[in-house]
């Protein structure tokens, strides 16, 4: 009976030890493949940057030996036509770079509602011609006129009464800085294509890490929450936030390359300018020929936990857009060249209840 026992214990011993070398070995082959797919992401996000970077030196290159002397017409070498329009500026204001700060912040409110203006009188009038690229065509028809208000309002607080305050903060450090105003301190063509990729960069890192911190649940209830009311954004909501969000993910991210770089004011503001129209554009809903693909940052909208960044890289080193290009807004999330609208090249599958669905459907 003793010896029954102790075959039933040894074969339990073993069983019991199998079962445990099993599971290492699994987990073995877990980790394995975790670092091959981190390794995997690396690599891809690897190449993005050189292909980013490598494009840009070429295009640079090219822009140097070739296209240059025409650009330059316009820029204020030959001619100095930017350069006397800008001198024209100044001496409007008599060199009081105050005035001028204060003007170029007024243009880049003005220049947010114009572009903002344009897609709500599509939202409100809804053309056949421009609504068969919206994104998410069953939403927002028509906008709730409460909700709509109450993100005009909270935009409006946030180009003033948070915005600011930081502009003269800004004001100081780019004095500080030894950032130009004068016409004479206009840089050269090539020197504001540099700024602008040094720019995007700064902005990206900028703008994923403190985005990706807003959705900690530490936070998001008390501060991101306010801009993910809209899971189908309009292109008014792009500054539609928290002030605290507004600050450290919408206004630091973008000044804070050109106050790395030193740059002119007048290139700040045509950056900010960009990058304002960006936001307004990965806003708006609408998918439009020729324009950049909003996609990407309408499926954060729509689901949350994918798509942090703005270029993409960030978040396909950190796994964050794996999600996204399991569905058919990734197929659909490249430049629109033609007219056809990108939800009938890639149609969604009528067998599709989610919007996760699989690459081969």
């Amino acid at each position: 009976m003793m010896g029954d026992n102790e075959s039933r214990d040894e074969t339990c011993c073993y069983s019991g030890k199998a079962s445990l070398e099993k599971e290492a070995a699994i987990d073995i082959k877990d980790a394995e493949q975790e670092q091959k797919s981190r390794l995997s992401r690396f690599c891809e996000v690897f190449a993005k940057i050189a292909l980013i970077v490598g494009g840009f030196i070429i295009v640079l290159g090219a822009l140097r030996n070739t296209l240059t002397y025409y650009l330059q017409l316009f820029w204020g070498v030959s001619g100095n036509f930017w350069m006397r329009q800008w001198g024209k500026v100044y001496d409007v204001f008599e060199g009081d770079i105050l005035n001028i700060s204060i003007t170029m912040l007024v243009l880049i409110i003005v220049q947010y509602w114009l572009v903002c203006a344009f897609f709500l009188i599509v939202d409100l009038v809804r053309p056949s011609f421009i609504i068969k690229y919206k994104i998410q065509p069953t939403q927002n028809d028509p906008i709730p006129e409460g909700k709509l208000r109450k993100a005009v309002l909270t935009v409006l607080a946030n180009q003033t009464v948070v915005v600011f305050p930081i502009a003269v903060g800004v004001y100081h450090l780019m004095g500080w800085r030894g950032c130009g105003f004068s016409a004479a301190e206009l840089p050269s063509f090539q020197w504001v294509m540099l700024e602008l990729f040094v720019f995007l960069i700064v902005e990206e890192f900028g703008f994923y890490y403190s985005h990706r911190l807003s959705h900690h649940p530490r936070l998001y209830k008390y501060v991101h929450k306010k801009h993910h009311e809209w899971t189908a954004p309009i292109s008014v909501v792009a500054i539609y936030a928290h002030p605290i969000e507004h600050i450290f993910s919408n206004t630091l991210p973008v000044v804070l390359g050109p106050l790395i770089m030193g740059s002119h004011i007048a290139t700040l503001t045509m950056w900010a300018m960009l990058a304002q129209a960006s936001a307004i554009n990965s806003h708006c809903g609408y998918h439009l020929p020729l324009m950049p693909s909003p996609e990407a940052h309408d499926f954060h909208h729509l689901k949350f936990t994918n798509n942090f960044g703005t270029l993409g890289f960030l978040d396909r080193l950190h796994g964050t857009d794996e999600l996204f290009r399991k569905t058919k807004p990734y197929h659909r999330h490249f430049l629109l060249l033609g007219l056809t609208p990108v939800s009938q090249t890639f149609p969604d599958d009528s067998r599709c209840k989610n919007i996760e669905c699989d690459k081969d459907e």
